[in-house]
């Protein structure tokens, strides 16, 4: 044992009796040799590949601080000038390592992505780095406040027919295909590159008469159902389909059968169930082509919580601003295609509805590879360029920071960079063949008719609508009773003749009913008759028919918009004036000056979108053809004043195809009218042709026809047919 003062042989010992160590130097102290040892220990562990989940949280963490630590000395007031610069080496050299280690495995990098999560294992391994380099880690930030409701989540609901369909199949078939494609390729000669505004640029950048459609295949195998003709720039669209290309921005012109397309292109991908949202005015007619295009195919159409929807339908039709009750369901239904009517309706991606239609496409797509995707809208562009960002984001060509796994592939097959001159006019092209198709009525006007009438159906919603139901089966009653009592009579007199009439309905009795029911509608002042409910039906489609037209305006420019009564017009021009839209008014009660500055107005100033015309009072006598489309807000009595009303603007000298968009109040007499105003230009043409003394139908036939009509149908419901 040492003598005191003596000093001892060896090591140092502590009081414990522990082994003590050299204190370190300068160098060795503080936390850049705590990281320059660990990532030493991962260069080893790179070298001999795979690199295991370990060690990449490593690297992760040795990057993070490394990166804390540089901000840290170069903010250090207490540092000298010198001693910051010899901390900044040595934090040098442990990030060039890092770098040599990425470059051996470059899946590293993105571990240092600014949108790169820390997983909680990876935050547990810095406080413990940081405390081993005398540091203090950060306190652990308080627990997480429950996230706010999603806004409209208590107004969700979920249709008792859809949990039945859930409950009859409760597992979606796996689709293994969908994960492999959400895998987006690593960039690599694009790495780091900001895509996203040189994408949208590059349509700005583009060269007069460079490509705005997709090549398109020529229709070989495509066929529409018996009874339908499809035009060769629609089958072009679904043989793609059938093909196998999956998104289209169907930017084609109206009138040009785009609804058409997608339902057809549905069925060739077999797209089923197929999701459409739509706008309100629209989705009646939605479930009208289906019945008309997928006659196989079942549809039901959304309506307020949903009581009737049909679960098990094939097609599913919703309309923008019912999306915030029934988002939760249709995004776990199981779609295989989703059509979104108007897309333009999104290009404000902070709007709850666009948030909506995002949300169900990205479900969509987690679940099935390759869905059918379809965004259908006359205008792409509505203000400037970034319009198509959510539209593009719906087809799953991009997301909020870059293009995804097409697009990427595309971008980088070009060998170019936004550096390149010739990236611009390359970019645009990829998108374009992504499914960017763009025709005009001037450029396949030789497939389409120079005149054709569309029937758009519309469905009267709320008190509006139920009114005018019970005022038609008010109406229905009214002649059920003057039926029986002149079955009646007719019966009592002929008794002893034995000449009462067979089962059934008489058809010649019900027409002098008819005819009886008209007279007194004509003589009487008050009271619910076929006129006042088809001027109530009229009014009910106004706003309709409005917003029709102000989105044939947007797409197209110049619409004309035809009404009976002022009323209507009156109703039309507010919704116009209310939207920012230009329009000009010919009404009867004008004078000759007043009309035609209110003509010029529409055929000259490019500000005036449309002109909102009386069917008496502008039927006859103007020339409009400035425009090629129109509205027909209400029905007239004859086919001849229809006919003179698309007149207006179907003329000699008119470039394009002329379509009138008949608005038609499903489920109601209107739809009844519509079909017999057709069925009456038969004889006006055989009358006009000269082949025989038939006489061309008059508005009283049409009235007449209409009551006989309602009255038959009536008596069927009861059971008399």
């Amino acid at each position: 044992m040492a003598r005191p003062g003596q000093r001892r042989s060896g090591r140092a010992r502590t009081g414990s009796g522990a082994p003590g160590r050299r204190a370190p130097r300068p160098a060795e102290q503080g936390i850049i040799p705590v990281l320059a040892d660990i990532a030493r220990e991962v260069d080893g562990a790179v070298q001999r590949p795979p690199t295991r989940p370990v060690v990449r949280t490593k690297f992760q963490v040795v990057a993070l601080l490394v990166r804390e630590e540089r901000a840290r000395v170069r903010a250090d007031a207490a540092l000298t000038e010198s001693q910051r610069v010899q901390q900044l080496k040595r934090l040098d050299g442990v990030a060039t390592l890092l770098a040599k280690i990425a470059a051996r495995d470059t899946s590293l990098l993105e571990l240092l992505a600014e949108d790169a999560r820390v997983s909680e294992g990876a935050r547990t391994f810095m406080a413990t780095v940081m405390r081993a380099g005398g540091l203090e880690p950060p306190e652990e930030p308080p627990p997480a406040a429950p996230p706010a409701p999603v806004p409209g989540a208590e107004k969700r609901v979920v249709p008792l027919s859809v949990i039945s369909r859930q409950r009859a199949n409760p597992f979606l078939a796996p689709d293994f295909e969908a994960a492999a494609e959400r895998r987006a390729p690593r960039a690599r000669r694009l790495a780091g590159w900001e895509l996203l505004e040189p994408l949208f640029r590059s349509f700005e950048y583009a060269d007069p008469g460079a490509p705005a459609c997709m090549p398109l295949p020529v229709p070989r195998s495509v066929s529409a159902p018996q009874g339908r003709t499809l035009m060769p720039h629609q089958a072009q669209v679904v043989e793609a389909a059938a093909r196998g290309h999956r998104t289209f921005l169907l930017a084609d012109e109206p009138g040009l059968g785009k609804t058409a397309q997608a339902l057809l292109a549905a069925q060739a991908a077999d797209a089923y169930p197929l999701l459409v949202v739509a706008p309100n005015v629209v989705k009646t007619n939605w479930a009208h082509e289906v019945g008309m295009w997928s006659p196989q195919r079942r549809s039901t159409v959304v309506h307020g919580d949903g009581e009737r929807v049909d679960g098990f339908a094939d097609v599913v039709i919703v309309n923008y601003e019912l999306l915030d009750r029934h988002v939760g369901w249709l995004g776990d239904l199981g779609f295989r295609g989703m059509v979104v009517d108007e897309a333009h309706y999104i290009k404000n991606k902070g709007s709850q509805r666009s948030q909506h239609v995002l949300a169900v496409s990205e479900r969509i797509r987690e679940r099935t590879a390759r869905p059918l995707l379809m965004a259908l809208t006359g205008t792409p562009l509505i203000n400037d360029i970034e319009d198509f960002r959510a539209i593009w984001q719906f087809l799953g060509w991009i997301d909020d920071k870059k293009p995804l796994a097409a697009l990427l592939t595309a971008l980088e097959e070009t060998g170019l960079t936004p550096a390149d001159m010739g990236f611009y006019s390359a970019a645009r092209a990829a998108v374009i063949d992504l499914g960017i198709v763009r025709r005009r009525k001037s450029e396949v006007v030789a497939d389409i008719p120079a005149r054709r009438v569309a029937d758009l159906p519309v469905e009267l919603d709320g008190a509006v609508g139920r009114s005018i139901r019970a005022a038609e089966t008010a109406l229905a009653r009214r002649l059920i009773g003057r039926y029986r009592s002149a079955v009646e009579a007719r019966v009592v007199d002929a008794v002893d003749d034995h000449d009462a009439a067979a089962d059934g309905v008489d058809l010649a009795l019900a027409r002098r009913v008819a005819a009886s029911e008209l007279k007194d509608s004509s003589s009487r002042a008050g009271g619910e008759n076929v006129f006042t409910m088809v001027r109530r039906i009229g009014q009910a489609k106004a706003g309709l028919a409005a917003d029709y037209a102000a989105q044939l305006a947007r797409n197209v420019g110049k619409v004309v918009f035809f009404a009976k009564h002022v009323d209507v017009m009156d109703h039309a021009e507010q919704v116009f004036a209310d939207r920012g839209i230009g329009y000009a008014s010919i009404r009867g009660d004008q004078s000759t000056t007043v009309r035609e500055k209110n003509i010029a107005a529409f055929t000259q100033d490019p500000d005036v979108s449309i002109v909102v015309c009386s069917l008496t009072a502008a039927g006859v006598g103007l020339n409009l053809q400035v425009a090629s489309n129109m509205v027909l807000a209400e029905l007239s009595w004859t086919h001849a004043e229809q006919t003179q009303a698309i007149d207006r603007i179907h003329r000699i000298g008119q470039a394009e195809p002329v379509t009138a968009w008949r608005i038609i109040a499903a489920q109601t007499i209107d739809s009844t009218i519509a079909e017999l105003i057709d069925s009456k230009s038969g004889l006006a043409a055989r009358a006009l042709d000269g082949a025989g003394d038939d006489d061309v139908s008059s508005s009283t036939d049409v009235q007449l026809d209409a009551l006989v009509a309602l009255l038959s149908d009536a008596l069927a419901a009861e059971g008399i047919d």
